[in-house]
């Protein structure tokens, strides 16, 4: 299992309920949040090994949103 995080502009409870379908019917996806409360509104996936970090900015793009890798 992989732990992928990110930063985003998804900043509403709607917002994130536009990235449900895509991320609740993905294969490759075992659960994933985003953190409202927090000030990069992180986005966090527990994924299998075969999602990649682009994978993940690519679909929530397409969605209309920013997304950034978190450097540790």
């Amino acid at each position: 299992m992989e732990l992928l995080l990110f930063r985003t502009d998804i900043k509403s409870k709607k917002k994130v309920k536009s990235l449900k379908s895509v991320f609740n019917n993905h294969s490759e996806i075992i659960n994933w949040s985003v953190d409202l409360e927090d000030i990069d509104n992180v986005l966090r996936i527990e994924a299998t090994t075969n999602l990649s970090e682009k994978d993940v900015m690519d679909l929530v793009r397409i969605k209309g949103f920013y997304i950034q890798i978190m450097l540790d």
